[in-house]
């Protein structure tokens, strides 16, 4: 079971998007900017319809402007604005005394009624041209008036006004367009550069977190989970802080906008649209019931599919051994079925979601037709305004549509702020007092008082262990697997904390020791080397600049490490590859060595390190650590008791108690446990 429990509190996640606002307000100026340059767009957006709407009624399809006969002219002209056309020795210029009106049984078209009074002008909607002989007339009031045929010529140079205006609202259309494209990009570049720090502020956070957490920990938790983590769900938070909070107040002015200009324009027929918002509120809130569970089931099976892939391909030798590559094989098919399916649970509630907002907005559109359609026919609307409605209603239904899909992008990255969170909230293990100490130098003088600890309850691994280790002595822990040797040398390192008793570090107890001030002095070699991917220098170095190249040849000279190095094309920039594969058991050991002696620790601790060395680099390093242990406290846990004959003193455990302690003469003397270990490893010699 995943040590990281999953939270499934209905109220809980209110609580994660305050927590993950906090990230966002050491930008609060940034995503502000954002947040106008949104208004901005917005803006944009809303204008557009209008010239289109304004372009159409007053442009395009108005033909039906007021002119009137001057009876005085000069040979006879039309004049709008600063055009002059000849037409039938009249001169006739723009007023409210003429009209042009259109009928579709004559070609031209477009006929110029004259000598009209202001009230006459609205009659002129339903009047029907008829011809005598060439001659075409009108029956107003019943009174038969003449009306004058315009070709497309002069139609053309009658609406060069017309004309003009529609070239000067394109530009201004294009204009408009441009400006909206170029903010929104900066809007965009800026909330992008936003969301990038702030997961990487959450990532370093976390990552700091996790190397502040105690060795049960990770015991207790597969890597492939905390790699998810610290990688997957972070970026499923910068999703959310990209897409979501900024484009969610895009989305919802985009709305709120459209919904007050629709208002403005024709109240009746936006109260009819807003049938379908109900039915809108409803699926959301239906959907967000049952995605909630999906998200996190996705979360969860990501993590659990990178946990065995982590754990397999680390140990992909030993599946090769024992053939195990076909019970193997279903196991990862078992784990990504899983997977399989919680996404497609997940692709199930959004492919329905999401065509049903699709239908929302056709049901918008059938309402304006119909509305907006039967208002033009009546002469109530026009053309013009029935496209603006057409394009904002458009615009109003891909908001939601956007916020649904932003809806989704804010489920995930619940689901992965929950995962994080829980990791950020899981105590150290380690208690720290409220005052640390810090050491500038250690005498290294270690003593165990009556020392209980274990790692579950009460399952006790040491009991009751109490020992004391002089400045520059060389201890030697020996005892049968699970004695408790290892664990000691954990507890000095406070890799765990004790139940019962104390640890002192020159009179100081551990506890009240700055932890990493306390790792500072004490250089720990494994049996078990981990060496990082780079360069043969940087796994000595680790990072520290202060140890200088010098320091490194030095170190690694020391402990005869340089005889295998020196044969290696680039010598110390040799590239070192995960896990040091390309290197034997001995020489990770010689590397470790020289890791630790670079950093010159005041206390050496050894559990096991020449275990998996072969004889020849054993006599090595051997002949190393006699110079490295000396001036030094030396703690060794070694199962080969020829290692430790000339350690000052041997610890001998069993069962979590101290049996025995001296020298090496002095424990074969008493013929205890010690001396059977011996008789065992030597009976043949």
């Amino acid at each position: 079971m995943e040590h990281i429990k999953e939270n499934e509190h209905k109220g809980y996640d209110k609580k994660i998007i305050i927590r993950l606002l906090k990230y966002a307000k050491p930008y609060i100026g940034w995503i502000s900017l954002s947040l106008i340059l949104v208004l901005a767009v917005v803006s944009m957006e809303l204008i557009r319809p209008i010239l289109i709407g304004k372009a159409i009624d007053e442009m395009i399809t108005d033909y039906k402007k007021p002119y009137a006969i001057v009876e005085s002219g000069t040979n006879g002209a039309i004049i709008v604005g600063e055009v002059s056309v000849v037409l039938d020795g009249n001169l006739y210029e723009k007023n409210e005394k003429g009209r042009i009106i259109y009928d579709e049984n004559y070609k031209p078209s477009y006929f110029f009624v004259t000598e009209l009074t202001k009230d006459q002008l609205p009659q002129l909607d339903e009047l029907q041209v008829t011809s005598i002989g060439e001659k075409y007339y009108v029956n107003l009031e019943g009174i038969q008036k003449q009306v004058i045929p315009l070709s497309d010529q002069v139609l053309k140079r009658l609406r060069q006004n017309d004309i003009d205006q529609l070239v000067k609202i394109t530009i201004v259309f294009i204009g408009v367009l441009i400006l909206g494209m170029v903010i929104n990009y900066l809007q965009t570049l800026l909330l992008h550069y936003t969301g990038q720090k702030i997961i990487y502020n959450i990532r370093d956070e976390l990552f700091s977190h996790v190397q502040r957490l105690s060795v049960q920990f990770f015991n207790n938790n597969p890597v492939g989970k905390l790699v998810t983590r610290i990688t997957n769900d972070t970026e499923t938070l910068n999703e959310m802080y990209t897409s979501v909070i900024v484009n969610s107040a895009n989305n919802i002015l985009m709305i709120i906008g459209i919904s007050i200009f629709m208002l403005f324009l024709d109240w009746k027929l936006t109260l009819l649209i807003f049938i379908v918002i109900p039915l809108i509120v409803l699926a959301t809130m239906l959907f967000r019931h049952y995605s909630i569970r999906a998200y996190r089931d996705v979360r969860t099976k990501v993590a659990n599919l990178n946990a065995f892939l982590s754990e397999h391909l680390s140990g992909m030798r030993i599946v090769q051994i024992f053939t195990q590559e076909e019970r193997k094989m279903k196991e990862f098919k078992n784990a990504s079925d899983e997977l399989l399916n919680a996404h497609m649970k997940q692709m199930i509630l959004f492919s329905v979601y999401r065509p049903y907002m699709y239908f929302m907005y056709i049901l918008g559109l059938i309402i304006v037709l119909g509305y907006g359609g039967t208002q033009v026919i009546n002469g109530k609307m026009s053309i013009g305004m029935l496209i603006i409605f057409i394009q904002y209603i458009s615009i109003f239904f891909e908001p939601i549509q956007q916020l649904a899909e932003q809806f989704d992008i804010l489920q995930s990255a619940m689901a992965s702020a929950e995962k994080i969170f829980s990791l950020l909230d899981e105590e150290e293990y380690i208690h720290h007092e409220e005052e640390l100490v810090e050491l500038e130098e250690v005498r290294g003088e270690i003593e165990f008082k009556n020392v209980w600890f274990a790692y579950e309850k009460e399952d006790w691994v040491l009991k009751d262990v109490s020992f004391k280790v002089k400045s520059g002595e060389t201890i030697a822990f020996v005892g049968a697997t699970g004695a408790g040797k290892t664990s000691i040398l954990s507890l000095i390192n406070r890799y765990y904390d004790i139940q019962k008793g104390q640890i002192l570090l020159d009179g100081i107890c551990i506890s009240k020791i700055n932890v990493h001030s306390l790792r500072a002095h004490i250089g720990q070699m494994l049996q078990d080397v981990f060496l990082f991917t780079g360069s043969i220098k940087s796994n000595i170095r680790l990072k520290n600049e202060n140890i200088s190249d010098e320091q490194i040849i030095g170190a690694a000279t020391y402990v005869n490490a340089n005889h295998f190095i020196d044969k290696l094309p680039k010598k110390y920039n040799e590239r070192v590859y995960e896990r040091g594969a390309t290197f034997s058991a001995g020489q990770r050991q010689l590397l470790s060595f020289a890791r630790t002696l670079a950093y010159n620790p005041s206390i050496l601790i050894l559990d096991e390190a020449t275990s998996n060395i072969d004889t020849e680099t054993e006599g090595l390093i051997q002949d190393a650590l006699l110079k490295l242990m000396e001036g030094r406290t030396t703690l060794v846990v070694a199962h080969r008791l020829s290692t430790i004959q000339h350690a000052d003193k041997i610890i001998v455990l069993h069962k979590g108690r101290i049996k025995e302690i001296g020298n090496h003469q002095e424990l074969l003397g008493k013929k205890g446990i010690y001396y059977s270990l011996y008789q065992l490893q030597y009976k043949e010699s």
